[in-house]
């Protein structure tokens, strides 16, 4: 029996438009045949010792486990912004990828990033710039939204060359645009095309 090759969406979001995003972006990996996406997020870390989260997430996706990076052949990243950045909880989760690192995991496989500002020009571009770097490190081959997407060129909220992104507003009150699925849908479906061929 013939199986769907997974597209590993990891993501972390505070607000719900990450995790949005992260569905959208799903459903493109899932218009690919063969392609299967698998969401998974990262628990929040905070600097009080004793907190702690739960093993299995209230809602939503599960907890990420670095067999979740071994066995996919793509990698969708996301995160909202925190002052051009990743969210603290995201790069924590890569700071202990050492081991996957050792073993090569991600070499070879595709990679593609997206994120949640408040603002229109609140550190979009950069934030993905930032979690392009430990993928690079790991040897994931980065990939974009090209300007073959229409949207890319007419948006009037997210989107970029470097990633899909929304704009959430100050109060996260800013439904993600109809241009931003599209955008969202769109990499996911690149993705999975990329990675089918890269695994092929």
């Amino acid at each position: 029996m013939i199986t769907d090759k997974e597209i590993l969406v990891l993501y972390y979001s505070q607000h719900g438009a990450t995790r949005q995003m992260a569905q959208m972006i799903a459903r493109g990996v899932e218009q690919v045949d063969g392609a299967r996406a698998r969401l998974r997020t990262v628990p929040k870390v905070s600097t009080v010792c004793e907190a702690t989260e739960p093993d299995i997430p209230d809602s939503g996706a599960p907890y990420a486990e670095m067999r979740d990076l071994d066995e996919c052949i793509g990698l969708a990243l996301g995160s909202p912004t925190r002052f051009g950045n990743m969210a603290s909880a995201m790069k924590y989760f890569w700071d202990g990828t050492g081991g996957v690192w050792m073993k090569h995991s991600l070499v070879g496989k595709p990679a593609a990033l997206f994120t949640s500002t408040g603002t229109m020009h609140g550190g979009q571009e950069s934030t993905l710039l930032s979690m392009m770097l430990p993928l690079l490190h790991h040897g994931m081959v980065i990939i974009g939204l090209p300007y073959s997407e229409s949207e890319l060129s007419s948006t009037q909220s997210g989107g970029t060359p470097y990633g899909a992104s929304h704009v959430a507003g100050i109060a996260n009150d800013l439904v993600i645009s109809e241009t931003e699925k599209k955008l969202c849908m769109a990499l996911g479906k690149r993705l999975a095309q990329t990675a089918l061929k890269l695994a092929a």
